[in-house]
Order: C-alpha cells, then structure tokens, then sequence
C-alpha cells in the first residue's frame, strides 16, 4: 500500500510539473513599428501581434508582449530575459544569440502609391519616375534601388516630409504625384485618413526584405521555433494569415 501511495505521488508530481511547463508564459519584446505592432494602452496590437496571438494559441502556448525600445529588446533576448524578439532581420552577429523562424513572419514591401485618378507609367524602373514629384521621409532609406536612384540623380523631383503621414496627405491633396512606402505602413495612413479606396498601389513593388520572429539561444526555445514555422506556414497555406491582415484594415 506504502509503495503504491508512493508512486502515486511521484505521478501527481510529475502532472503538476508538465502543467506548470505547460502555463509557462513565452515572453515576447518588439518594437514601436505601426501597423505591425504597437503599444495599445496596457497591451499590444498591430497586423504581426494578431498572427503571433492567433498562432501560439494554436500551440497551446501563452505569451506575453512587450513594447520596449528595439536596443532593450535585442539586449533581452541575448541574456533571456525575454524569449522571442519580432520583427527582425537576419543578421550574422544576431544570429549568434538568436533562432530565426524559417518561415517569414512578415515581408517589409517597399512599393509606389499613386491617386487613383492619376496616371503614372511605371514599369518597375527608376527611369520611368524621372519626372514624376514623389514624397520621401527625409534621412529614410528605401533600399538600394530607390536610395541610388536618389544619389545618381535618376529621380529629378523629391519632396521630403519629416513623417510619412505626411506626404500621404500630399498625395490625398494632389500635391505630389506619388510616394515611396512601406506597404502596409502607407495602408495604415490611409485607413487612418480615409483614403483606401482612393490611392492605388503600382506593380511591381520596388523591394521585399523579409523579417522574423527570433527566439533566445540562451533559453533553449529551437523546438518552440520549429513548432512555430510548421503553424506559421499552415496559416499561410491556409489563407489565414492574410485573412487576418485584410480584417485588420477593413476595421
């Protein structure tokens, strides 16, 4: 009888601890970065924070997010004061305390807006926006295309803003002819201004550098990562995880 009361303790022992395992919450720190992920009063919101809720709660995984300064934040995850990092870039010294997701998080697209009452012959080249007025953020790069385009002179009439809300009001008011955007940072400006249904944007985009969700070496979460690509890319698969970026802006 002893022995078999023991064991039982050993077996409620060991539920209790998969459970505390299990009710661990994963602790995620990311950056001030609008439409992707922002502060919301006490909590976060943003097109990437409602992928990551959506797809830990399909891991069965409570999380956490924070909205710290990016250098605090990178600072967290080498030590393991906090386990995942988003939206990041790949880069060799980060990659020798962090573990990418294979799966893209999120894709940062650089593209051409445009009103749509007006015509603008782009065909993907700098050339073909020689003449055209387009609204930049002053000291922002937009990639290697667009920024020696810029130094070589091939783009002939800039208007520079101190913030991109700026020139998406230019462009609402028939100011400037074009702007040069984030993807979904110009869709963010424009919902927010109502302007959606009135400014289009140009094929093809200019660029597409891809950022991930990283997790810290230091706490040994490779596994977690790896469950979190296979779901990621189910919910790409699936067309779930545009679903929920085109319910965020048809709010």
């Amino acid at each position: 009888m002893k022995r078999l009361a023991h064991i039982t303790l050993i077996a409620m022992g060991l539920a209790f601890c998969a459970t505390a395992v299990k009710a661990e919450t994963v602790r995620l720190v990311t950056l001030e970065y609008p439409p992707y992920q922002y502060a919301a009063g006490s909590d976060a919101d943003g097109i990437v924070v409602r992928i990551l809720r959506e797809a830990f709660a399909k891991m069965n995984a409570d999380i956490s997010i924070e909205v710290l300064p990016w250098k605090r934040s990178l600072k967290m995850v080498e030590t393991g004061d906090a386990d995942a990092i988003f939206t990041a870039y790949k880069t060799a010294e980060r990659e020798t305390f962090l573990d990418y997701s294979k799966t893209v998080l999120m894709p940062q697209v650089v593209s051409v807006w445009v009103n749509k009452d007006k015509s603008v012959a782009f065909d993907g080249s700098m050339d073909s926006l020689s003449d055209v007025s387009i609204g930049l953020v002053d000291g922002l790069s937009y990639g290697g295309t667009v920024d020696d385009a810029i130094k070589s002179g091939v783009l002939t009439s800039l208007d520079y803003a101190p913030e991109s809300s700026n020139n998406i009001k230019k462009l609402m008011g028939g100011r400037i002819d074009a702007v040069i955007m984030n993807k979904y940072g110009a869709m963010h400006h424009l919902k927010n201004l109502g302007g959606l249904e009135k400014v289009a944007e140009l094929e093809p985009e200019l660029s597409s550098v891809p950022s991930y969700i990283a997790f810290s070496k230091a706490n040994n979460l490779a596994g977690m990562r790896d469950e979190l690509d296979t779901v990621l890319q189910g919910m790409i698969d699936s067309g779930e995880y545009q679903s929920i970026i085109d319910a965020y802006f048809a709010q």
